[in-house]
């Protein structure tokens, strides 16, 4: 039996998803079950082992969807520099280091190769440029061997990906893919292959899957019909991650569903089990369907995450408040920035610490450095913060909208005080109000940022202003119920009741 987990992609700012996957496999790696994670995007900038390790998966469960049809396995990068001047039929006149690059020269031939190096001051390459009299003509990538390569044409006076060619071991072609802008083809020597879908379609046939055999998707937008359609006797499930459809746009006649979900949800029929990560939405879930399908399929509650152990420090630093997620527009981190800005001038000891990566952080150093707030409030990127949570006594959550929350969870394990708005799912099922911390109304459709945020600005007060311990072991209570060992018996109930009963 194999447990199958199919998402796109993955990066150096993962967000909640890769984070839930990582925790599944830690639980069932420790039943002994063989899980393969399989992911559908396609990675050119870096080998995606070094992406899929540094999360913490194994190099033995990661199936790559443009790699599956080569021999060549998922391995960290090992191709130096030496190893790709053998391959070269050029001579290298000289070459230049600076930094994570190096560029091979050929003075004669106005020709280069520009290497782009895994680590600073090692020679390993990720991928190398191959250019010709100012014009780009392939791009290499490599891990133990080469991978694959792209070659370009110049069009509209820009270097134009026309064709990549995956290779095998022994540098044979084991396919090619053609791409003619929004249009892909897959070339293999017995078929041709005319959209990813039928790409994906191709796979997933090719896995061979058996009725002893689980596929469980996490993202499936765009690819859900070729999945279904070719899952075989394999059974097949559904994680929801997020808010599941527009509570605005849904009327008594019709509801309207996340996107992501829209096509797994209208044909239910097809789904053996979903997965919820909280009763809550489970509750919802399975309401919508009985009202607007009148079905009731098989829906489990089962966390994303999990707590190995309860966390209690010998302090906490005094006035302290960290928020921990993704740097992104919907997580609201601005608010919170302003609220701890605003509140600072009732608790003038406060100190506000904000961890993760994303694409808003320029925006949020600015608006820092505007409230003159770089003395009590930092950005200090992505961090392990296992041992990190109990060093606070606050924790702050600035989103709208969370299928679960993993940094919420970590947070009760380490028995932090919790603020959040009072919306489905995460906030309510980590804050219990006026017991662990406290929830906020919120309706961004009437309210103002500056009454959000002042809303905000008012529980932080009232909560340093209050005896906090009380705080501190309520969320040690209810962290008790995510200990690991309850959410790895879910999982063996859910397995041995999809696979048996």
């Amino acid at each position: 039996m194999t447990i199958y987990n199919i998402n796109y992609g993955i990066g150096w700012a993962s967000s909640g998803v890769e984070y839930a996957q990582l925790y599944r496999a830690k639980m069932l790696r420790e039943q002994s079950e063989r899980v393969k994670f399989i992911f559908l995007d396609f990675f050119a900038q870096e080998n995606i082992q070094t992406l899929t390790s540094h999360l913490g998966f194994n190099d033995d469960e990661i199936i790559w969807l443009y790699q599956y049809f080569t021999d060549i396995k998922i391995a960290p990068t090992s191709y130096t520099v030496n190893d790709l001047i053998e391959t070269l039929d050029m001579d290298v006149t000289h070459q230049v280091e600076d930094k994570k690059k190096v560029k091979l020269f050929n003075d004669v031939d106005q020709t280069y190769v520009l290497c782009y190096l895994k680590e600073q001051g090692k020679p390993f390459v990720d991928r190398a440029e191959f250019v010709s009299r100012g014009k780009l003509i392939r791009k290499d990538f490599y891990s133990y061997t080469r991978v694959f390569s792209e070659y370009y044409a110049p069009h509209e006076n820009q270097a134009k990906v026309y064709m990549r060619q995956f290779y095998n071991e022994d540098g044979s072609i084991a396919y090619n893919e053609f791409i003619n802008n929004n249009s892909n083809l897959y070339m293999f020597k017995d078929k041709i292959l005319y959209s990813k879908q039928e790409f994906v379609a191709y796979f997933m046939n090719l896995l061979q899957l058996s009725s002893n055999d689980i596929v469980i998707v996490d993202r499936s937008k765009g690819f859900a019909q070729p999945i279904i359609q070719n899952k075989g006797e394999s059974k097949l499930g559904i994680v929801i991650h997020a808010e599941h459809y527009s509570e605005n746009s849904t009327t008594e006649e019709n509801v309207l569903w996340n996107s992501h979900y829209e096509y797994v949800f209208s044909n239910s029929n097809e789904i053996d089990f979903y997965i919820a990560a909280t009763d809550r939405q489970k509750e919802v879930l399975s309401d919508q369907f009985k009202k607007y399908y009148h079905t009731n399929p098989i829906i489990y509650t089962i966390p994303v995450g999990s707590i190995d152990e309860i966390i209690k420090p010998l302090n906490r630093r005094p006035y302290s408040i960290i928020t921990a997620s993704r740097l992104a527009a919907e997580k609201h981190i601005d608010w919170l920035i302003k609220a701890v800005v605003t509140a600072k001038q009732t608790i003038p000891k406060l100190e506000f610490d904000i961890y993760g990566e994303g694409g808003q952080r320029t925006a949020l150093q600015k608006l820092i450095d505007e409230k003159e707030a770089n003395p009590y409030i930092s950005l200090l990127g992505h961090v392990d913060l296992k041992e990190v949570y109990a060093e606070y006594e606050l924790f702050l959550s600035g989103s709208t909208s969370e299928g679960f929350g993993l940094t919420l969870m970590e947070a009760i394990g380490s028995g932090l005080g919790m603020i959040g708005f009072e919306v489905d799912y995460g906030n309510t099922t980590f804050i219990v109000h006026d017991e662990n911390g406290h929830l906020i109304p919120i309706n961004i459709t009437k309210q103002s940022e500056q009454q959000i945020v002042e809303n905000l600005a008012d529980a932080i007060i009232q909560f340093f202003n209050n005896d906090h311990a009380a705080y501190h072991n309520r969320s040690y209570e209810i962290a008790e119920t995510f200990k690991t060992e309850n959410i790895k018996q879910r999982w063996f109930v859910l397995i041995k009741e999809v696979l048996h009963d």
